[in-house]
């Protein structure tokens, strides 16, 4: 299950996604469009900076924008960055590998086959899709 922090980072991609390119959005903004609180949204906004998904100019006229094109920023990317691996136990992950602490013979588990599956699958589904991807569907749905 997605993690809150990763859906609202998601939204506020998406947000800026859409936004007329090259404007920047204020944090204000893109809380009260997305239903976002303030203060948690800033801090996931630092995440996303440090990142390079978004950049930030000061003064009038400020606040965010995306740092890459909406077609270079992946749903995995976000989802990884914000909650960590996609495989829904640690053996099964490529990024961040664990050895399952219950675990009797990895090799023949068959709950780390079917997951690394699910895993398998997950990422194909989530890194081939973009956020422009995610915007253009929004549109249709408009």
């Amino acid at each position: 299950m997605l993690a809150q922090k990763t859906r609202y980072a998601l939204r506020a991609l998406l947000y800026l996604a859409e936004a007329e390119a090259g404007r920047s959005v204020q944090v204000a903004d893109i809380a009260a469009t997305q239903r976002v609180p303030r203060k948690y949204l800033e801090l996931i906004l630092l995440d996303l900076k440090k990142a390079g998904m978004v950049a930030s100019r000061r003064g009038p006229g400020g606040g965010y924008i995306l740092a890459r094109r909406p077609d270079q920023i992946s749903f995995a990317e976000v989802i990884r960055l914000m909650d960590g691996p996609l495989a829904l136990v640690p053996c099964a992950s490529l990024n961040f590998y664990a050895r399952c602490a219950d675990c009797h013979d990895e090799a023949t588990c068959a709950i780390r086959r079917v997951m690394a599956q699910v895993r398998t699958e997950a990422d194909r589904i989530l890194s081939g899709t973009t956020l422009a991807d995610a915007a253009a569907i929004e549109t249709l749905a408009a």
